[in-house]
């Protein structure tokens, strides 16, 4: 495999394994390049950052999918440019937090039904084909229930004193995403990881655990 990818709703864990994975392949003494999206400190993430921040309107909706979606898309199209493209092209491993992947489940929560679907096909298109992004290997859905990645973000957010963007700032939208994210993660084969257990978190190192087993490191 060489384009691994973590998905999951904000509040999910995503980062907490993709960030373990990294630490195991850096004990492993493997050789790979790590990413994350979007490059909120670069200026490929600057129409972006406008948007998450409600210059165009103080809600998702107001900017419709397909807009929002290029603005993610550039950003990552810069980083394969600029940052990993040529290693993926050499058969380096190249591990993800987020791709092409987040904009099905945060746009694709602007549409339901067949209209959700289209947008899918037309993501995949846009991204993997017109653009010519690598299509990821294998992507790690972090499946956790939405009252439980609601609380997870109001424990980072009280943390950190960070405010929350405009994908944060409503519960329904929340809700809409992780619906979209179960859609997704059937439409594009994705492989589900259930990070929560009777009405719980599970354990970070169960879950650690079970992604090394699933990648088999």
């Amino acid at each position: 495999m060489s384009l691994i990818v973590f998905e999951g709703i904000d509040g999910s864990g995503k980062s907490t394994q993709f960030q373990l994975l990294c630490d195991q392949l850096d004990k492993l003494g493997q050789d790979y390049v790590r990413v994350r999206f979007p490059q909120y400190d670069k200026h490929s993430s600057a129409l972006l950052r406008m948007y998450l921040d409600g210059a165009f309107g103080e809600n998702p909706d107001d900017v419709n999918a397909y807009a929002a979606s290029t603005f993610y898309a550039v950003d990552r199209y810069a980083s394969y440019k600029k940052v990993w493209g040529e290693a993926y092209q050499q058969g380096k491993l190249i591990l993800a937090d987020r791709y092409t992947t987040s904009n099905a489940v945060h746009q694709g929560s602007k549409f339901s039904g067949a209209a959700r679907q289209e947008f899918f096909q037309w993501l995949d298109d846009f991204e993997c084909e017109k653009m010519e992004l690598p299509r990821p290997d294998i992507v790690l859905y972090m499946d956790v229930p939405i009252e439980i990645a609601s609380h997870n973000m109001r424990k980072r957010e009280a943390k950190t004193g960070t405010s929350p963007d405009i994908h944060e700032t409503g519960g329904t939208y929340l809700e809409k995403c992780g619906e979209t994210a179960q859609d997704a993660a059937a439409f594009f084969g994705w492989r589900r990881v259930r990070c929560a257990k009777d009405g719980r978190m599970r354990a970070e190192m169960d879950i650690h655990r079970e992604i090394l087993d699933i990648l088999q490191l």
